[in-house]
């Protein structure tokens, strides 16, 4: 009897792990638009929120398993759909291209990044208590979260695209910035690196840039041929670290 209620407690145990490194899709809509987000297990119990925003292609491993990550951090982790159902990039060129477009148009990027912090929230998320990390592309996003002024503790641009239009002004920053920024990145000039931190400094924002030697742009990726994993799990770690003063 014993071993069988072993046996059970076992089954249990293993079905409640694997439960909880589940990620669930969540269907939402901008209008017509069909969006397909992935939310983390631990919904509805009222704990700190992290939005993630995918690289350029849409959300990838990376994304997912941060994710799975930050829930073990006792946050709830959505990851958002900024693409839409029917237009997620098939290869390099699309995705340059559609990425493109919503950094043209940061409003509509703006708003597809807001849509998706309303699911958090609707998760249960405390609305007190949000911050937004982003890849790549997902990094000019977090960016943007904090240009567009919403309403959330914090920001981390992971390798990120740094620059604006030179049209747009300088405005004031409420949300705290941290910006990790791989030292080869070749997007990243030394006039769009001074541009930001300008702008960071016209908005008066409580801001930290962190370089990471011997990086290239997706530094962080396992699957990228530029992975350091050295200085992954640092900037994971200051993520980490980030995310606990801003949030608990």
């Amino acid at each position: 009897m014993k071993k069988l209620h072993l046996i059970i407690f076992s089954a249990l145990m293993f079905t409640h792990i694997t439960h909880a490194q589940n990620l669930n899709p969540v269907a939402y809509k901008d209008g017509g638009q069909q969006l397909n987000g992935l939310i983390t297990s631990n919904t509805g119990k009222n704990l700190p929120g992290v939005l993630i925003l995918p690289a350029w292609k849409g959300i990838d491993d990376e994304a997912k398993t941060a994710a799975l990550e930050l829930e073990k951090e006792g946050y709830i982790a959505f990851i958002a759909d900024i693409y839409g159902e029917g237009n997620i990039p098939a290869d390099n060129a699309s995705a340059s291209e559609t990425a493109g477009y919503y950094k043209t148009n940061y409003r509509a990027y703006q708003h597809r990044i807001s849509l998706a912090l309303d699911e958090l929230k609707k998760a249960g998320a405390d609305a007190e208590k949000i911050a937004v990390i982003g890849y790549c592309f997902g990094g000019t996003g977090a960016l943007e979260v904090m240009r567009a002024g919403f309403p959330v503790e914090g920001v981390v641009s992971i390798h990120g695209g740094l620059g604006k239009d030179e049209s747009r002004p300088n405005s004031e920053i409420k949300t705290k910035v941290l910006i990790e920024n791989p030292a080869e990145d070749k997007g990243v000039t030394p006039e769009i690196y001074d541009a930001l931190v300008r702008e960071l400094k016209d908005g008066k924002a409580d801001w930290q840039i962190i370089t990471y030697a011997n990086s290239g742009h997706t530094f962080t990726n396992p699957q990228s041929p530029e992975y350091n994993e050295v200085m992954a799990k640092r900037a994971w770690n200051h993520t980490l670290m980030f995310l606990e003063e801003i949030l608990k």
